[in-house]
C-alpha cells in the first residue's frame, strides 16, 4: 500500500497515521523526520539541507525530492509506505511521480484530512502540552483533570507560543493556499479520497480504511 497523507495543521494527521501504520504495516515517511536523520548522521544531503535551514531559508524542490527519493529506495518501503508532509506542492507531486516511474511503483491513494479553518484554529489555541513529558491536552476536548496540571506526571502545562489565533490562522492559510492545487492535480489522477477529519478520531479512521478498501 503507498499512499499520501494529507491535511491541514491540526487535522489529526500524526493520530491516523500511526493507526494507519499499525494496521497496513508500513513505514510513516514524515519529511520532518528524514531531514531531522540526514543533519544527525551527517549525510552529504542532509549538510545540504542544514546550510538552507540554518539561513532561514525554505529547503529547495530538488533538495526535498532527492532526500525523499533516497529514503523510499530503502528496503523497507518495497512493499509500501505513509508519506506524511511530502508533496506539498503539484512541483512535488510531479516530481514525486517522475521517482516512483523510474522505481517502478505507483501511488495506490491519497487521503486528504479535510477540517474547517475555524475549527483547527480552535483545536491549535486550546492546546496545552505537558512541560516534562510531553503529553497533550485540549482545554475543551481533551482537558486534563486538574486544571493546568498533567495528568501523567502531574508537571505544569503550557502553550506554545505560536498556538494564538493569529499565528495559527497564517499557518493554516499558507496550507490550504499550497494544497488547492495539489488536490486537483491529484483529483484528475483519480486517486484521492476526502475524509471528514470532524468526526471522532474511530470514525475518521474507520473512513480511511474504507477507502483503501478495507473494514476496520
Amino acid at each position: 500500500m503507498k499512499l499520501i497523507l494529507l491535511g491541514p495543521p491540526g487535522a489529526g494527521k500524526g493520530t491516523q497515521a500511526s493507526e494507519i501504520v499499525k494496521k497496513y504495516n508500513v513505514p510513516h515517511i514524515s519529511t520532518g523526520d528524514i531531514f531531522r536523520k540526514n543533519i544527525k548522521e551527517g549525510t552529504q544531503l542532509g549538510l545540504k539541507a542544514k546550510e538552507y535551514m540554518d539561513k532561514g531559508l525554505l529547503v529547495p524542490d530538488e533538495l526535498v525530492v532527492e532526500i525523499v527519493k533516497d529514503r523510499l529506495l530503502e528496503d523497507d518501503c518495497k512493499s509500501g509506505f505513509l508519506l506524511d508532509g511530502f508533496p506539498r506542492t503539484v512541483v512535488q507531486a510531479q516530481a514525486l511521480d517522475k521517482v516512483l516511474t523510474e522505481s517502478n511503483m505507483n501511488l495506490d491513494k491519497v487521503i486528504n484530512i479535510q477540517v474547517d479553518k475555524t475549527v483547527l484554529v480552535d483545536r491549535a489555541v486550546g492546546r496545552r502540552i505537558c512541560k516534562k513529558c510531553g503529553a497533550t491536552f485540549h482545554i475543551k476536548y481533551n482537558p486534563s483533570n486538574v486544571d493546568g496540571k498533567c495528568d501523567v506526571c502531574q508537571e505544569n502545562l503550557y502553550q506554545r507560543a505560536d498556538d494564538n489565533e493569529e499565528t495559527v490562522s497564517k499557518r493554516i492559510q499558507v496550507y490550504l493556499d499550497q494544497t488547492e492545487p495539489l488536490i486537483g492535480y491529484y483529483t484528475k489522477q483519480g486517486i484521492i479520497s476526502t475524509i471528514d477529519g470532524q468526526q471522532s478520531i474511530d470514525k475518521v479512521f474507520e473512513d480511511i480504511a474504507l477507502a483503501l478498501g478495507s473494514e476496520k
